[in-house]
């Protein structure tokens, strides 16, 4: 059996800056690539700390789920990267804050570098009907 995927892509979040699509709906599930702190707008890293970042990363993922049918209620799993560890407390309370009463599973590594040098970085898998 051959599964069909479909890409995902809005201009409401970053472009791809290389060989990969934002999100990839594929057996009614949704993959979304990992997202950071870029504006769409302007492609520029938005400024601040680890909760502007945030706050910016899960507006980002918000506007590739609904483009792809999706919302934070339908996330099953996140992966959360963070440049420092000693950021998890700040991320997470924008994190609680944005997913209200969803709990999807979640993992959070710190990692020793993100792109262009981000705090945070977060991607995600939901599922759609």
């Amino acid at each position: 059996m051959t599964a069909t995927l479909r890409t995902i892509q809005t201009a409401q979040a970053p472009a791809a800056i290389g060989p990969y699509s934002q999100a990839v709906v594929a057996n009614g599930f949704v993959f979304t690539a990992g997202q950071i702190a870029l504006d769409p707008a302007t492609m520029d890293i938005v400024g601040g700390d680890v909760v502007a970042q945030t706050e910016r990363v899960l507006a980002n993922l918000a506007a590739i789920l609904a483009a792809a049918g999706a919302s934070w209620s339908s996330v099953v799993k996140t992966t959360v990267f963070l440049a420092d560890m000693a950021d998890f407390p700040r991320m997470n309370d924008v994190y609680a804050r944005v997913f209200g009463d969803a709990r999807p599973a979640r993992s959070t590594v710190a990692v020793k570098g993100l792109p262009r040098n981000v705090l945070v970085e977060i991607e995600a898998v939901a599922v759609l009907g």
